[in-house]
């Protein structure tokens, strides 16, 4: 399997829907209060597939998980606040801060979907994965310059444990 990394970003090839869930089963593992992931990519690309799977891995059953399209914001509780955002609906980054995600950003698990739309309101730590189809299922991109410690632990789990 090719690989590329840098000290903050590795890339990861997800071949298979299975693959997709267990990139998704691993960061439900790993995420912590105050994290954010930040998911990008085009419609179609695996963003709210993956976003479902780890929100029910992080509750240990099966719940429901819409998409948060028109609602904008979906809470889950598990051992942690889980927020899940889609922000594609937005029109402009002051929108944000009605939705209350500047406050869980410090104290919940947040899952944001179209985050360009958050404009300077990024947190400094956010961590992205960006997805893409690819030719043989999809690729994701996880970047996080504030967290070298994961990237390390996923690079280790996804690379040397196949």
């Amino acid at each position: 399997m090719a690989m590329q990394q840098s000290v903050a970003q590795l890339t990861i090839p997800l071949p298979t829907e299975a693959d997709t869930d267990r990139l998704a089963v691993w960061f439900a593992q790993h995420l912590r209060a105050g994290d954010c992931l930040l998911l990008s990519g085009p419609i179609g690309a695996g963003k709210t597939h993956f976003t479902r799977r780890l929100i029910r891995s992080r509750l240990g059953h099966y719940e429901d998980v819409p998409s948060p399209t028109f609602t904008l914001v979906q809470t889950y509780q598990a051992d942690v606040e889980i927020w899940h955002a889609d922000l594609y609906r937005l029109s402009h980054p002051d929108e944000v801060m009605e939705l209350g995600l500047d406050a869980a950003f410090d104290t919940a698990i947040c899952l944001v979907e179209w985050p360009d739309r958050l404009g300077k309101s990024v947190p400094k730590s956010a961590m992205t994965l960006s997805m893409a189809v690819a030719e043989e299922g999809r690729v994701a991109v996880f970047s996080a310059p504030f967290h070298p410690d994961l990237i390390a632990a996923l690079s280790a789990e996804w690379f040397c444990n196949d």
